[in-house]
């Protein structure tokens, strides 16, 4: 009885300030990261916008029960909590709203190489911050009382919200796209900003994502193969290999010009190789790039890796035997999208299946199935070797007798006596890189194969290489020189100089994307078919130079990629291409 007496008492005046204090309070998870975004000048308005709007959703269950306002409230604000700490981390980290792209990354990686990331990126002031953070949280929290409403008014005002944040703006979306689906991936964009749709919305696109990429082992043989397909080296022996690094960025390589002597061993090989030094990566993260590089996939054609063949599948077309032989990390054979091209090859070696990747796992592991392959009776060949290159943590990836770098020799000047471990970490990760491709060319070399080698990087790294030296990794959102540019280098054997043009002497500065590898891998092979373009290939007297293309091409905010060729050495200058 007394409760009904209250209800109908503070029906009569609306408590505006207890219903302040209800939004002010869902408000704050996604809210504060959104103004500080807004205030750094990060990015607009809308973020912000609709942080507003996605926030006052919650108030709808505070309105139908408020006598479990205090109680519904802990519960949903635990779920804001967690997720607006990841957010405001990667905020106090990139400077940059933590996005889909970030998140997709995200549930691509394992426990044991988020908590890497986690070691590499913590500083001790986030402490503070995150407990501030929570503190302000839970004050808010001891702020909130019940908001009373007559039964019948609460429930159309509950209506009214959700008819306002949800349904007006879904049917709005759908009738503006001209489908539900289409409708719910507008309607999707426009909740992200808020807290927890950015995992939710995250995580449905990751999984509609992941069931294409597997869905491409079904269909891989549903595909149509490559249209008169001819091959030069027809009937004759050949072994061709392509390396794959991680995370390299060509400007830490004494190879191309670096002060430290980070590549010793490719140096005294220089001669033998084919040094191309004007090529970058569409993307800098390992999935989005390689599935361009390893298919006729670009930035302005993203989704034809899935309903074109790719260079493996192009090879056993040709007659090779195809082996992949990765070191990066592998639970299991589905716990990356990798797998998929890994599985169209006909024999896959998995060498990383420690739990935690911060073990002895090296990339010199590769060298014995490699070599393996090599000895393998197969007359034609195409061997895939996928490293772990110089992945961050960068102190994981060589053993100790290759922690040469230790000091400040060689380090620019401007760096922070804290930045300069992983700076020279990065140096000596580069070093032991250096010898695991080099070993690799070595060893092919005396297999007396007739053939070549390329390696490349998937992408770059900056680690503090940039203008004032403030960026460690990678971040679309932020894009600097180092995360794009990479190794392309190309050893060939003397059987297969005898029979092919192999003086590259006036392409060797031409300006590339990684994407278009396989046309330059086609026509290195010998090969050609009617999806050939001759002027995508980096060594064809036919090759057409073009924007280098950056950028997430399924942006649909700006529905623009850049020209990498373009910027500046800060990277804010730069000309938009429009899709």
């Amino acid at each position: 009885m007394s409760l009904f007496k209250r209800s109908k008492t503070t029906a009569k005046g609306f408590d505006w300030a207890g219903f302040g204090w209800l939004f002010l309070f869902f408000w704050y998870f996604s809210g504060i990261t959104q103004l500080l975004i807004l205030l750094s000048d990060t990015s607009g308005f809308s973020g912000f916008r609709q942080a507003f709007i996605m926030s006052a959703l919650w108030l709808a269950p505070m309105l139908l029960f408020p006598a479990r306002t205090r109680l519904l409230a802990a519960l949903i604000g635990v779920v804001l909590w967690a997720c607006s700490m990841a957010s405001l981390g990667y905020f106090f980290i990139y400077q940059q709203e933590f996005s889909q792209s970030v998140i997709f990354i995200m549930f691509e990686s394992n426990v044991a190489e988020a908590s890497e990331y986690m070691t590499q990126y913590f500083a001790w002031w986030m402490v503070p911050a995150f407990l501030a953070h929570t503190a302000v949280a839970y004050f808010l929290w001891t702020r909130l009382r019940p908001v009373y409403l007559p039964r019948g008014q609460a429930l159309v005002a509950a209506v009214v919200i959700l008819g306002a944040v949800v349904g007006y703006p879904l049917v709005k979306q759908t009738q503006r796209a001209g489908s539900l689906a289409g409708g719910l991936e507008k309607f999707e964009d426009r909740i992200e900003p808020a807290v927890p749709w950015q995992m939710l919305v995250a995580y449905r696109r990751y999984g509609e994502q992941l069931a294409s990429m597997q869905g491409m082992l079904h269909s891989a043989s549903k595909i149509e193969p490559l249209r008169n397909l001819k091959d030069t080296m027809a009937n004759q022996p050949a072994t061709l290999v392509l390396v794959i690094g991680e995370s390299t960025n060509r400007q830490r390589m004494s190879l191309y010009g670096y002060p430290r002597e980070t590549t010793p061993e490719l140096d005294k090989l220089k001669d033998q190789l084919a040094v191309f030094d004007n090529v970058i990566t569409p993307r800098p993260y390992t999935i989005e790039a390689l599935q361009q590089v390893l298919t006729f996939a670009d930035e302005q054609n993203p989704d034809l890796y899935l309903t074109t063949p790719s260079l493996v599948s192009m090879m056993k077309q040709a007659g090779y035997k195809t082996f992949w032989i990765t070191n990066q990390q592998t639970m299991t054979k589905r716990n990356t999208m990798l797998t998929t091209f890994s599985q169209q090859a006909d024999e896959q070696v998995y060498l990383n299946n420690n739990r935690n990747q911060n073990a002895a796992q090296y990339d010199g592991d590769v060298i014995a199935p490699f070599n393996k392959a090599l000895a393998d009776t197969a007359p034609r060949k195409l061997i895939v070797v996928h490293l772990l290159g110089t992945h961050m943590s960068y102190q994981y990836r060589y053993p100790p007798t290759f922690n040469k770098f230790t000091d400040r020799q060689g380090v620019p000047a401007g760096l922070r006596d804290d930045q300069v471990p992983t700076y020279n970490s990065y140096d000596n990760a580069v070093l032991y890189n250096d010898f695991v491709v080099s070993s690799l060319i070595k060893d092919y070399a005396k297999s007396d194969p007739n053939g070549f080698l390329l390696y490349l990087s998937d992408h770059g790294e900056d680690v503090f290489d940039s203008v004032g030296h403030a960026t460690l990794g990678r971040n679309e959102g932020k894009p600097t020189a180092p995360m794009y540019t990479i190794p392309f280098i190309a050893w060939a054997s003397p059987k297969w100089r005898e029979t092919h043009d192999w003086n590259f002497a006036g392409d060797l500065s031409r300006p590339y994307s990684s994407s278009q590898l396989i046309h330059t891998w086609a026509d290195l092979a010998g090969l050609s078919f009617d999806e050939l373009d001759r002027s995508k290939s980096l060594v064809s007297n036919d090759f057409l130079a073009r924007p280098l293309l950056i950028g997430n091409p399924y942006q649909r905010q700006h529905k623009a990629l850049i020209d990498f060729s373009l910027m500046q050495p800060k990277a804010p200058t730069v000309k938009v291409v429009q899709q």
